[in-house]
């Protein structure tokens, strides 16, 4: 794939001058930025179907880390932050991103590591609770900065390097992750009553096993070609739907999904974070150095290889890469996020992979003239 055939004069080139690499990305990307929207009035029946499944795909992971973003810092961060990160920086990705099929979210290292720095503030006199946020947004400043440096020294000019066992490897780690806070999740609904516990298997059960049905339906062999294709394309969106209705049935736990927009206690204190930065002392500035290494480490990895998962060769893809410059923008949405107080996103499996699945056109026969898909 052109996209991703990083020689070794593009290496050495890389490596000459500071910023060539976005440069080289915008210049490419910009070529086929104007394609990149008017395609999709020839594809509207295949984007749409796409469009909607990465949505549900995209929302279920996010209210989940939300929950489990209230339950580590005690309700400081919580689900409605969530899904507004990723509904802000997904809609920069998908406007300004060079690489449009890579899909940013709230992923699993990052609640981790928030967990941990909110574990060191709270029990700090000078710093807890109160200015946890504050001292994230330092978080999220150093870390832009970390990766701005990354993005202008053309660091993604070595993505080569992670083979596709380490992509796959770490794609195995993320869903061992949703699978750990799944059955978590369950277990906490078995501390509230049996009962309670009993109806969530079941919704959770019954949920995956229609889900998993409904998308081999166009292998199905009854039924009209039009309701099998309609099905495998809106079947599990629709399922959603239904499932969450059936949830009615019975009392259960919902998500609480508190008004930042009322401020009687002070809630919109969550937007404006910046005017509380100056209250960090100094040395807490300082300490959040160390976690925004670490924040750059995993964005760096995650990222890229969640892009390059989505850009694989079998998928035929024609109007190249774009590493540099999402990295680049990557730094800015992370900037963003840290100064209206919201947790910061970067490239998430197994979204990116799924999006790039669900646009394809599949052959069952070889290709005999060179050509590839779309994207």
């Amino acid at each position: 794939m052109r996209g991703l055939d990083l020689t070794a004069d593009r290496l050495g080139a890389a490596a000459r001058a500071v910023g060539s690499g976005v440069a080289s990305d915008v210049r490419r990307r910009a070529a086929f930025y104007e394609d990149d929207w008017t395609s999709i009035g020839r594809n509207k029946l295949r984007v749409a179907a796409a469009a909607t499944f990465i949505f549900f795909a995209s929302v279920m992971p996010a209210l989940a880390f939300g929950i489990q973003f209230q339950s580590e810092t005690d309700d400081v961060i919580n689900v409605v932050h969530v899904l507004a990160a990723c509904a802000i920086t997904g809609t920069m990705q998908s406007v300004a991103g060079g690489q449009p099929l890579l899909i940013v979210g709230v992923a699993e290292p990052i609640v981790l590591v928030y967990k941990y720095m909110f574990d060191f503030a709270k029990d700090r006199a000078d710093l807890g609770p109160g200015l946890f946020m504050a001292w994230s947004a330092w978080v999220c400043i150093f870390t832009s900065a970390f990766l701005l440096l990354l993005a202008l020294g053309n660091a993604c000019a070595y993505i080569d390097r992670f083979t596709r066992y380490a992509g796959e490897a770490f794609g195995a780690l993320i869903a061992l992750l949703f699978l750990q806070q799944a059955v978590k999740g369950l277990v906490e609904e078995f501390d509230v009553s049996t009962e309670n516990g009993l109806w969530s298997l079941f919704l959770a059960f019954g949920m995956l096993a229609t889900s998993m049905i409904v998308r081999t339906a166009r292998s199905w062999r009854f039924g009209v070609g039009w309701a099998r294709a309609l099905l495998a394309d809106y079947g599990v969106p629709l399922l959603v739907v239904a499932w969450t209705g059936v949830s009615y049935a019975s009392s259960c736990n919902r998500v609480d999904t508190p008004d930042l927009w009322d401020d009687d206690e002070g809630a919109l204190d969550s937007w404006s974070v910046a005017s509380s930065m100056g209250d960090v002392p100094g040395r807490y500035v300082g300490a959040a150095v160390i976690p925004a290494i670490i924040i750059t480490v995993l964005f760096f990895f995650d990222h890229n290889v969640s892009s390059q998962l989505a850009q694989q060769p079998e998928f035929n893809l024609e109007k190249g890469s774009a590493y540099h410059w999402d990295m680049l923008l990557l730094s800015l949405m992370t900037l963003l996020c840290g100064l209206v107080g919201l947790p910061p996103v970067n490239g998430v499996i197994p979204q990116s992979p799924m999006l790039t699945k669900s646009l394809a056109l599949v052959s069952n026969y070889p290709e005999t003239d060179g050509g590839g898909g779309s994207g």
